[in-house]
């Protein structure tokens, strides 16, 4: 019988591997897996960590898990390091750490591609789950950048046209190189560019010091959902670069 296998960050492809060649199935733990408030996790994680480790905490409050396999090493975070500690007390199974620091490049097609940015990330995230190569796909002109890691709140990537090229974390992760440091600071200083994080991300330190070099340039942040706030100074970042948010595909 297939176990259920959770996965914090990009574990080493070895472990993505085993994990594939045992047909045992893969739940993104990052990813929010249940219905219940993020609250719940108040008495276990500080309201001041990034949303992403919180819904860690709360899918592993719920979820019937037989293993875990959280990345500690620096293609996650330092407070990732932290978690492992807590879901360890928490989860009466191995709670394995990793450290990946793989250097293979898988190269990213997606990132580069003509598709609905909201469907780029959910191919980037799901691929986390397989050792096997992205098929080929041709890369589009790019109108407008996002670079960071993927928002917990996908709605979050609606305004964008299909011809965003994605940079920073993500980009590592389609990869599947999250260590990857020269990567994960590449950006294009001709399109404009919104550079987001997570609210409490060590990652914040990174958009911003980005955002300050690139010459048109925006970097936000939004905690676990959207708010209006947010949305209205990403689309008014993108309609004040001559990017329509009422359309898809060409910008």
């Amino acid at each position: 019988m297939p176990r259920r296998i959770g996965i914090v960050g990009v574990p080493p492809l070895a472990v993505i591997e085993s994990i594939n060649r045992a047909g045992d199935a893969i739940v993104d733990l990052d990813e929010l897996q249940v219905r219940a408030p993020i609250d719940q996790t108040a008495s276990r994680i500080p309201r001041a960590y990034c949303a992403i480790l919180r819904t860690v905490v709360l899918n592993c409050l719920h979820l019937r898990l037989d293993e875990v396999y959280i990345d500690v090493g620096p293609g996650k975070c330092d407070c990732a390091l932290h978690v492992a500690e807590v879901i360890a007390d928490m989860l009466p199974v191995p709670v394995i750490r990793t450290r990946n620091q793989d250097t293979r490049a898988f190269g990213h097609p997606l990132c580069t591609g003509k598709l609905p940015l909201m469907e780029k990330f959910l191919r980037i995230t799901k691929g986390v789950q397989s050792a096997v190569p992205y098929p080929p796909m041709a890369s589009c002109r790019p109108t407008c950048g996002f670079w960071g890691v993927p928002p917990r709140d996908f709605s979050l990537l609606t305004p964008f046209p299909d011809t965003t090229h994605v940079f920073g974390w993500t980009r590592c992760m389609e990869n599947k190189t999250p260590a990857d440091l020269e990567l994960e600071r590449h950006f294009d200083p001709a399109i404009p560019t919104v550079f987001f994080s997570q609210s409490f991300c060590a990652k914040s330190v990174l958009a911003k010091h980005l955002a300050a070099k690139h010459p048109r340039a925006i970097a936000v942040d939004c905690d676990v959902t959207a708010g209006s706030s947010t949305r209205a100074k990403i689309e008014a970042f993108l309609e004040l670069s001559g990017i329509r948010t009422d359309q898809r595909g060409e910008a």
